[in-house]
């Protein structure tokens, strides 16, 4: 299932926390354009490092396909970050 929502949770300089919210959908289709230029440096990358395309492809889903329900906190000193997918 793709993941539907992005949330991120920062600390402010004041101890206060902020949420900002990234529905998952919309930000891909507005960022689609740039798509193309994306897959064009992937096989650019393949070509110049020894990687299979294929692989690159499959191991690329599998990173996808294990996005939701990730979360993943960050804490040092005053600076705290939490970004969770859903």
């Amino acid at each position: 299932m793709m993941p539907q929502l992005l949330t991120v949770r920062y600390r402010r300089p004041d101890g206060r926390w902020h949420r900002l919210y990234a529905p998952v959908l919309p930000v891909l289709l507005v960022l689609s354009p740039l798509l193309p230029l994306a897959v064009l440096a992937g096989l650019i990358a393949c070509l110049v490092f020894p990687v299979r395309p294929v692989g690159a492809l499959r191991g690329i889903g599998h990173l996808l396909w294990a996005l939701p329900g990730t979360r993943f906190e960050l804490e040092q000193g005053r600076t705290a970050v939490l970004v969770s997918v859903r």
